[in-house]
């Protein structure tokens, strides 16, 4: 049975204290259209900059996951994106106005409740899943780390940490109805041991913890001078170990808390992939670095075998328009062929050419059966790779891209006035020496109807 893609029903706002920073910060969730997916915007930065949360945008996984796209950053956005997923909200853009997202009680609870406050919107567009076909492994042997995700026609996640401590051990979890996720995951809060917390404060690496937005789990002797210490910086009256051996009268919401915490940070971290995934995934002792190197894996994957045409809006605002993409391409009218970029990441990019009956090459190919040339649909796809590739320069202005090499051109079908062209092209291999090695597809109406390999060299000639 076919399932509907989601935003929310309105807008709506949360504030808190981001962990490591320690600033206040204002984060909105805001309707989106099917096909954006979700969306980071920093409305404190100029030109309030946004991108898509992708795993190819991570830069930093040591306390938290990172984003940043063109220096615009987000941090410590997992417990955000969990709570997004967990309530199977597929379109949102979340605004910051500062760059770590607030900590509030250490879990997704409260970014949950505002959510199921508003409500859901059902949009017209089917939601896509990606069609797994084989299981995808993940491996970190330094920290006897695997995950796996497995085919299945259900989407459900099994946990194991292992911390070999006599306050916390082996403890597991499990979702397998993502109904549940609000009351069973969504609460439980993040954990620290008290010699972690220790390095944190002494480095003044967290500005923004108290005793509420963490569980800290005591594996050693502590003095009486050490908790009065504690208890001063989180501006307690006192800080005492409790018989579960964690600080404090912070109750635990489960015994498996832990195990469940680590659950919500694997379904946050995997919300990076792009786009939903049915499978049963299996993590063994996970953490952000290893999350984010197996939705790297994953997503690695689906853009191999992904054979469908992109997901986009058409009729959503695009990351440039004709004049943004004027300011990186030289080319003008009649040999401009990109109307619009809807989607750049570090190593793909889509494009979209939008066939008119007027244009010039109709004139004379063909007057009675106007057909675009297949050598300008290449042309076009050249242009898109061109903005992919100038897009990580920091003066792209100064750069010009030179077509050296097309292979494997098949033209599947004619393009006719009245179609819309969608380019999709991703890098091959690192650009390495200022040569770009790129595939792509050029789809309309969900066919292929031209693809090819392409060889461009980039080259600074401007001052």
């Amino acid at each position: 049975m076919s399932e509907k893609q989601t935003t929310i029903a309105e807008e709506v706002s949360i504030s808190g204290i981001g962990l490591h920073t320690g600033n206040e910060v204002s984060l909105k969730f805001i309707p989106a259209p099917a096909g954006t997916g979700y969306v980071f915007r920093r409305v404190d930065m100029e030109g309030k900059p946004q991108f898509e949360a992708l795993v190819d945008f991570v830069v930093d996984t040591s306390r938290g996951t990172t984003l940043e796209y063109k220096g615009a950053r987000v941090t410590t956005i997992e417990h955000v994106l969990a709570a997004l997923v967990g309530l199977n909200i597929d379109n949102v853009i979340v605004e910051m106005d500062q760059e770590e997202a607030p900590i509030l009680d250490g879990s997704s609870f409260y970014y949950v409740h505002i959510l199921q406050k508003v409500g859901l919107k059902e949009l017209e567009e089917e939601r896509v899943y990606f069609d797994l076909k084989e299981i995808i492994s993940y491996t970190d042997e330094k920290r006897n780390t695997e995950m796996t995700i497995i085919p299945d026609n259900t989407r459900r996640i099994s946990t194991m940490i292992d911390y070999n401590t006599a306050v916390l051990g082996t403890q597991n979890a499990e979702l397998n109805d993502y109904s549940n996720f609000a009351t069973e995951i969504a609460p439980c809060r993040t954990f620290v041991f008290l010699h972690e917390l220790e390095y944190l404060l002494d480095n003044n690496l967290i500005k923004g913890g108290d005793l509420s937005n963490a569980i800290v789990f005591v594996n050693k002797q502590v003095s009486d001078a050490e908790l009065e210490r504690l208890a001063t910086l989180f501006n307690k009256p006192t800080v005492e170990v409790m018989q579960k051996g964690i600080l404090n009268n912070l109750e635990l919401k489960f015994d498996n808390e832990a195990a469940r915490h680590k659950l919500l940070d694997v379904i946050g971290d995997l919300a990076l992939v792009g786009m939903p995934i049915k499978g049963r995934i299996i993590a063994s002792r996970p953490g952000h670095e290893s999350n984010v190197a197996f939705a790297k894996k994953i997503r690695s994957y689906i853009k191999r075998h992904n054979d469908g045409p992109p997901q986009i809006d058409l009729n959503a605002k695009p990351l440039y328009d004709i004049n943004d993409i004027k300011k990186l391409l030289p080319h003008r009218n009649p040999f401009l062929l990109i109307d619009k970029i809807m989607e750049v990441t570090s190593d793909s990019v889509i494009g979209v050419k939008n066939v008119s009956g007027n244009e010039d090459f109709f004139v004379g190919h063909f007057p009675e059966e106007p057909v675009m040339p297949g050598v300008l649909q290449v042309e076009a796809m050249a242009q898109a790779g061109g903005i992919l590739v100038l897009s990580q320069l920091d003066e792209p202005e100064a750069y010009s891209t030179y077509f050296l090499k097309m292979d494997n051109v098949r033209l599947r079908k004619k393009v006719v006035p009245g179609d819309t062209i969608i380019f999709d092209l991703k890098l091959l291999s690192p650009v390495r020496r200022g040569l770009c090695h790129m595939g792509g597809k050029a789809w309309v109406g969900g066919k292929v109807v031209m693809e090819a390999e392409l060889l461009a060299q980039i080259v600074k000639n401007k001052v």
